[in-house]
Order: C-alpha cells, then sequence, then structure tokens
C-alpha cells in the first residue's frame, strides 16, 4: 500500500508538472503568434500607416499587452559598438526571484541565440522563453520581440501538492496498518488458537477443541480441525482399547499356558493332557486376537463396503449357514422380498455369531428362530432363541467388549467380544443392534438398518439411533425391552 500510495503522488505531481509544461508552452505560443499578428497589420498610432521604426513597433506592442504575474515581454534592440542590446519592458512588478530585465547576461544570451524557443536553467530559478525577430519591410533583423516565463511558482504549487498527498498517504497508510492489524488478528486469532491447541495435543489428552464462531473459511477450517481432532480421539482410544482389552484377555490363557508347562511331569497322560489344555488355550488366545484386530477395524471407513442385496436370498443364506451350529430346532420365520445396500459378508457374520450366541444359550431340539423384514422404511434381519432370556441389568453390558451378563460366563467359554462385533457390523452400516424379549421367554436380537438407499450406510456412523424405533412390534416376537423374569 505504501507503494501503491507513493506512486499516485509521484503520477499526480508528474501530471501537474506536464500541465504546467503545456500551459507555458502554449501562452509562450500565444504571445509569439500575436507578435507576428502586430508586425504585419499594426498601424502607428501617429501615422496610422504600418511601422517604419522598430523600436516604436515594440513600444507599442508593449504598452497593449497584459502579462501574467510570473511573465515578462520584452523588446530588445540590438546597438553598435555595445554587446548588451537596449530593452524595452512593461513597467510592472515581475513575481519572480531575478527578472529577465535585469539579467544582461541572459539577456544576450537569448538574444544571440539561433532557436525561436528555448529554456534557460539559472541559479536563481527557470526561464522558458520565445523569440520573433523583427525585421520591417527592406531592413535586416536588428531587434526582438522576447516572452520569457518564469514557472517556479506553478512548479512550487505541483510540489506542495505532492507534498501534501504525501502527507495524507502516510496518515492513511498508518491508518490503514492500525486497521489491518487489528482487522489480521481477529481474523488468524482462530488459527493462533488452532497452532496453540495443536502444541499442546498430547496422546494422554485428546479432550480440547476450538470453539466456533461465525460461517466463514476460518470457522469452516476450526471444524475441520475439531473434526480431526475427534478422529484422532477415536484412534487413540480405539488403539488404547485394543492394548488394555488385549493384555487383559490374553494375560489369562498365557498364565494357563505358563502353568500347565511349568507343571507338566514324564508321564504320557499327563502329558497328553497337558498338551491338550494348551492347545485349547493357543486355540482361544488365537480367536482372541482376531476377533480384537476385527474390532479395531470397525473404526476405518472401509469396515462394511454395501451394495444392493436381495435381503430373501441373504436371509436365506444366513439360515443355510446357521443350521450347522447345533441341534435345534431352526425355523425360518420370514423373508423380507425387497432389496437394501448392505455389506453381505459382515451382515453375514454378525447373524452367523447370533446364532451361535442362541446356540450356546438354548437345549438341544429348543427353536431359534432367523428372519427379516421391512418396517416402513426399515430393514430388520433378527435371530429369536427360547432361552432363559437376560436380565434387565445386563441388556446393555453384554454388548460391550469382554463382558457377558451375569449368569453367561458358565455357560460358554468365549472372550464376550461375539456381541461387540455385531455392534461394530451394525453401527458401520449406520443401524444399531436392538435386544428384545421374545414372546413366551428368551431373547430377541434384531440388526436394524435404515432404508433401503445405496447412499445412506455410507453416510455417518455417529446417529445411528435416528432411524430405529425402540417400541416397534413384530407377528412373532414381541419387541420390548426384557422384563424382570427374564435371565441369561
Amino acid at each position: 500500500m505504501a507503494v501503491a500510495l507513493a506512486a499516485v503522488a509521484g503520477t499526480t505531481r508528474s501530471i501537474l508538472l506536464r500541465d504546467v509544461d503545456q500551459r507555458v508552452s502554449l501562452l509562450l505560443s500565444q504571445e509569439a503568434n500575436e507578435f507576428k499578428n502586430f508586425v504585419e497589420v499594426g498601424r502607428d498610432p501617429a501615422t496610422n500607416k504600418p511601422f517604419t521604426d522598430t523600436r516604436e513597433l515594440l513600444k507599442v506592442f508593449l504598452e497593449r499587452q497584459y502579462a501574467d504575474p510570473d511573465e515578462e515581454l520584452l523588446g530588445l534592440i540590438a546597438r553598435e559598438h555595445d554587446p548588451d542590446p537596449a530593452r524595452l519592458a512593461q513597467e510592472r512588478e515581475v513575481r519572480a526571484d531575478y527578472a529577465l530585465y535585469d539579467d544582461d547576461a541572459s539577456r544576450r544570451q537569448i538574444f544571440d541565440s539561433p532557436a525561436s524557443t528555448g529554456t534557460l536553467e539559472r541559479p536563481s530559478g527557470e526561464v522558458r522563453w520565445a523569440k520573433v525577430e523583427v525585421a520591417l519591410r527592406g531592413q535586416e533583423a536588428q531587434a526582438a520581440f522576447v516572452v520569457a516565463f518564469h514557472p517556479a511558482h506553478d512548479q512550487a504549487r505541483a510540489d506542495q501538492v505532492f507534498r501534501v498527498l504525501l502527507a495524507i498517504s502516510g496518515v492513511a497508510l498508518v491508518m490503514t496498518t492500525g486497521i489491518g492489524w487489528v482487522v489480521a488478528g481477529r481474523i488468524l486469532k482462530p488459527v493462533r488458537l488452532v497452532r496453540t491447541t495443536a502444541a499442546q495435543l498430547t496422546e494422554q489428552d485428546l479432550t480440547r477443541r476450538i470453539p466456533v464462531q461465525g460461517k466463514d473459511d476460518v470457522a469452516a477450517l476450526a471444524e475441520t480441525f475439531n473434526g480431526m481432532l475427534d478422529r484422532l480421539e477415536r484412534a487413540f482410544a480405539a488403539q488404547r482399547q485394543f492394548v488394555d482389552d488385549a493384555g487383559h484377555e490374553l494375560r489369562t490363557p498365557i498364565t494357563i499356558v505358563r502353568g500347565h508347562l511349568e507343571l507338566m511331569g514324564d508321564d504320557p497322560a499327563e502329558r497328553e493332557e497337558t498338551v491338550r489344555i494348551v492347545t485349547d488355550e493357543l486355540d482361544r488366545m488365537s480367536r482372541i486376537v482376531e476377533d480384537l484386530l476385527l474390532l479395531a477395524k470397525a473404526e476405518r471407513p472401509d469396515f462394511v463396503t454395501p451394495e444392493p442385496v436381495q435381503l430373501a436370498e441373504l436371509t436365506a443364506d444366513v439360515y443355510v449357514k446357521a443350521r450347522t451350529l447345533g441341534d435345534r430346532d431352526w425355523q425360518l420365520a420370514e423373508v423380507a422380498d425387497c432389496e437394501a445396500a448392505l455389506d453381505p459378508q459382515r451382515v453375514t457374520q454378525a447373524m452367523v455369531q447370533l446364532a451361535q450366541n442362541a446356540v450356546q444359550h438354548t437345549a438341544a431340539g429348543e427353536t431359534i428362530r432367523i428372519g427379516s423384514r421391512t418396517r416402513g422404511p426399515l430393514v430388520e434381519l433378527y435371530v429369536a432363541d427360547s432361552g432363559p432370556g437376560v436380565r434387565p441389568q445386563d441388556a446393555e453390558l453384554i454388548f460391550e467388549r469382554f463382558r457377558r451378563g451375569t449368569t453367561r460366563r458358565a455357560a460358554s467359554g468365549g472372550a464376550g467380544l461375539g456381541l461387540s462385533i455385531v455392534k461394530a457390523i451394525a453401527e458401520g452400516h449406520r443401524g444399531r443392534v436392538v435386544l428384545r424379549r421374545t414372546e413366551g421367554g428368551g431373547a430377541t436380537f434384531v440388526l436394524a438398518f435404515g432404508p433401503a438407499d445405496p447412499s445412506g450406510p455410507s453416510g455417518p456412523r455417529d446417529s445411528p439411533d435416528a432411524h430405529v424405533p425402540r417400541d416397534s412390534h413384530t407377528p412373532r416376537s414381541t419387541y420390548v425391552p426384557y422384563g424382570k423374569g427374564s435371565s441369561r
């Protein structure tokens, strides 16, 4: 801005000086032309005839002209045996520090110059001049009319305007700098806050967030940064949970393996039993690691890859696979004849896990129903068993990692990750898993997904409850929370 303001002031000064030059040139040309015209058509007042005397010609012309304050009109006449020409001038004060009328050397230089116009540089100031030589009929040029202009005052006004513009520009620059400093500070305050927040973040504290104000680009930056912090916090939390879960759950089988190996004797039967126990514990460790890795992948955006799936075919496929899990009365309760955007492999994995869970908590010959249906815009797949059910205090706890109901540990040797995997798959589809009581006793696990829209499952996972009501009902099962008499 300083360069721009200086350029404006300098350009204005140049324009003003150019106007002065043009005005002076026009004035000199006008005065010279008037004198030439007077020489041709002028009449001597005494005889009313053309002038025959050069001195009289110059005298009459000078008496009839009105000069500007910075202008001089002179008549110069050559004299024999004298290098300085005689001078005729108007009787007036010239607004100049050193008038040309009193400057003999400058008058002689102009009179002797072959040029008709020129500029005379003097210590007292510049002089712009024009000269018209006078030669009456039949005479040689022995005189000259000179019009001189002193542009110092006009140039001083241009310089004064230049200085005023510089002063105004300086004040404007200071004011603009102050305003710009304040505005830039307000604009960059969220950016500094982002930098400060980023500098204060540690692996142990990812809870800091930037307050978002307004709807401009800086607010969008703050929102984006907060979203990044949310993802980082979830990633670190998942990592810590993975490490904690792995350390907690793998410690027991490792202890068992080490203990049996340390106590193993030479008896073949004892060694065989020890090998069997160690092998079982290693298999359980392998299943725990695989489940933990699967849950760790649940935070990735490509955990589920939805595609158009025929719900009837998917339900029938799950039913066929589930029948091999145990000797139960398997029933294909109902099938929804529609298309939904789901990941068939992940949904099958979740349904088989629910079926395995039902097998673990039912006796041989008891009924397990598998089905799918639509209810309004929702798509539901469910597994209903006729087992003991789940206690009310365990309804939410069983979906957490390594957590089981109060009566489940004895019934199952699992690590308690199965329902957590089911929940992760449901939330990956922007849905949820619902636990309800089966009519006549037992538990019903329902995978409820959003509408059959290919773009639906790829949306955010933050609000899976938005599309899933808690009080819906089905013909075969009563979908209400578990009563006090249920247990599992």
